[in-house]
């Protein structure tokens, strides 16, 4: 474990009459670098794990082909969640989708399954439960998905194409169905 302090030091005075003189004196500082060698092993497992879940992190990427049949038979165990805000899903979203804005995800991801329905709408997702983030234009989903990652969910996808590409393969925005 990498150390590293400041210390500020003046030079010491030779007679303590010129201790006064000395206030004037300006001080040096002093970058100290040490390695503590007793660093507690369960410490560095923390770190690295630490480390690990803050990392930078690219979930799958899923393309409409394989997002496409989702919609047309959704399952209780998989989620499509859109993290656009809510006036943006006033314009459209893909089947079976739910909505979960990206401003209000990390906090929903620390309520309770009960306090989450309430305020959501629908279930809590499980940790290990299948979730597709998708958005406008694949920006935002990837977002989402590191923040879902970073709170233990462990298989999340991105929907890259988003709704822009849906809106252009199924023909426009307002001939998609809505769902809540």
């Amino acid at each position: 474990m990498l150390r590293t302090a400041l210390f500020n030091t003046t030079r010491h005075a030779a007679r303590p009459t010129l201790l006064a003189r000395q206030a004037a004196r300006p001080t040096y500082q002093i970058f100290a670098r040490y390695e503590s060698s007793k660093a507690n092993d369960a410490l560095k497992a923390a770190r690295k794990a630490k480390d690990k879940l803050q990392k930078d992190w690219q979930g799958p990427v899923l393309t409409y082909e394989q997002v496409k049949p989702r919609t047309l038979s959704p399952s209780a165990d998989a989620y499509l969640i859109d993290v656009r805000e809510p006036d943006e899903v006033m314009q459209g979203s893909i089947p079976s989708s739910v909505n979960l804005p990206l401003s209000v995800l990390a906090n929903s991801f620390h309520l309770s399954p009960q306090a989450f329905k309430a305020q959501h709408g629908f279930e809590k997702p499980g940790k290990q439960q299948e979730v597709v983030f998708y958005c406008r234009s694949g920006m935002r989903s990837a977002s989402a998905c590191d923040i879902a990652k970073r709170n233990g969910y462990e298989n999340v996808s991105n929907y890259e194409g988003s709704w822009l590409e849906w809106t252009s393969r199924e023909g426009g925005g307002k001939g998609s169905t809505t769902s809540s």
